[in-house]
Formats: structure tokens, sequence, C-alpha cells
């Protein structure tokens, strides 16, 4: 599946602070952001540090209280079109069968019907979805509604791809097949992805780079280069370098706070 080349994400000093007064909270940074074109970044750290808050803010859903964002060198002033967000909950629509769920970005941005068409044949073939594109949400499996998810979030073929725990449901080998689905079609389009998790095997295994983050306010307090061969496999035990990225990962944590093993 063709596509553009993925947008770059900078920031800095990008604060947020909930509320004013006596009530405020101040959930996150500063922080600064440079993830390049075609990356794939992975923001990970304990409950609570921002992460969401910090997806929300680069896809201009949320006002930042302080700092600046940039999308290919342009100040980020309002939502962003050329994204494409995929949530823990599938949010699909449960009324539309799962091609008109994909279909939905082709009516809501009035897009032609044929090439979105084509291109949501495409995603369903890659994401093992071929045969239920007529079945309703319900129909399918907690695995099934995901990819169908990630198919609406691409077939529009953004730049940016931003996903918050979107593996968070699923069972471990469901969580499996599709992180090696979204490599694959990662490697083949390099949008810019910026992927929130809790799990240091699904950060380590998916990413270019894992920022850790720190307990709330939230601070990016390590970032990580991932210098693993393409594509990894399912059991990533078969990379000895494995072991010292979640390590690393780990030993962040512990000096946190985050883990007590002693």
């Amino acid at each position: 599946m063709s596509g553009g080349t993925g947008a770059s994400i900078q920031g800095r000093g990008i604060t947020k602070i909930f509320g004013k007064g006596e009530d405020a909270h101040h959930a996150l940074g500063p922080i600064d952001l440079d993830i390049k074109p075609g990356e794939f970044v992975s923001l990970i750290g304990p409950s609570g540090c921002g992460k969401s808050t910090t997806m929300l803010l680069v896809a201009g859903l949320e006002k930042a209280s302080a700092g600046v964002i940039e999308i290919d060198g342009t100040p980020l002033t309002a939502p962003l079109s050329e994204v494409g967000i995929v949530f823990q909950d599938h949010l699909l629509l449960e009324f539309r069968n799962a091609i008109r769920n994909v279909m939905l970005q082709q009516e809501i941005r009035r897009l032609d019907k044929k090439i979105m068409r084509a291109r949501a044949d495409l995603l369903f073939a890659k994401l093992g979805l071929t045969g239920t594109e007529n079945r309703y949400p319900w129909q399918l499996s907690g695995g099934m509604r995901q990819r169908v998810s990630i198919a609406r979030a691409l077939v529009h073929e953004p730049t940016m791809l931003l996903m918050d725990e979107p593996f968070g449901a699923l069972d471990a080998i469901s969580r499996t097949q599709i992180r090696h689905d979204l490599e694959m079609l990662w490697l083949e389009t390099r949008k810019t992805v910026l992927f929130i998790t809790h799990s240091i095997e699904e950060a380590v295994g998916l990413s270019d780079r894992v920022l850790v983050m720190s307990n709330s306010p939230g601070r990016i307090v390590d970032d990580i280069r991932i210098d693993l061969p393409r594509p990894r496999p399912a059991h990533l035990g078969d990379y000895p370098d494995f072991a010292q990225y979640a390590q690393r990962v780990y030993g962040t944590f512990e000096k946190l706070g985050v883990y007590r093993f002693k």
C-alpha cells in the first residue's frame, strides 16, 4: 500500500496543566519531542504520567498550557486532519458493518469512493480481514475489531498514526500477531507513528526509539534507540540485545520507584 512520507513532530517545553488555582493538576512536562518523518516512536511510563495527554496534544485535540508543537515545521494551532488515531477501545459503530466503518473516512472527508474502497480492500487483505467486510462489530473477535479500527485510521493515507494502548484489551496471541501485522504495514508505508503503551515488549519490539516517562507530572527521562533488525520475530528473546533494552527500561522504572523489586 503506497502513501506519502511521514510527518515530523517537534515539541519544545510542552506542558499541560488541568484546572486552575488550588484545583490545578500539573499532568505533563515540560517535555521536548523530536520525531523524524517515518520514525516509529513509543512512549512508555507509569499510569497517569501523561502519555495519552501527549498524544492528544500532538493531535491538536488538547491545547498545551505552555510550549510549542510543530508538525512538519508548522506550529500546531488546530486539530490535525492528516492523522489516523487508534484507541484501546475500537470505537466502531455497531450499526455499520466492517467495511462501512472503514469507509466512514470517505464519507466524512468527501474523498473519491472508488479509490478509498480499493485502499480499504487492500488494508483488509494485509490485516487478515478478508471475508469480514459485511460482518458487524458484534460478529467480530476483539482482535478483528481492532484490526478494523487500524484500517479505518489508515485508509485515507495519513502522514501520522497515533496509537493509544491499541492492543491493551487483546489476548497475548492476538497481540503478537497484530503487532507483526502493524510492523509490516509500517515498513511498507513509513508513516510516522507515536505509540502509547504500558508494555515494554511492545515498545522495544515495534519501535525505532522508546521514550521513557517519569511519574506525574510526566517528563521524558530516557530516550532509547532500538537497533534490532526488521522485521522482528514473534519471540523477541531470539535477539540477545532485546533483554538489554528491556532491562534498561526496567532499571529506569526502578530508579523512579515505579517498580520495587528489592
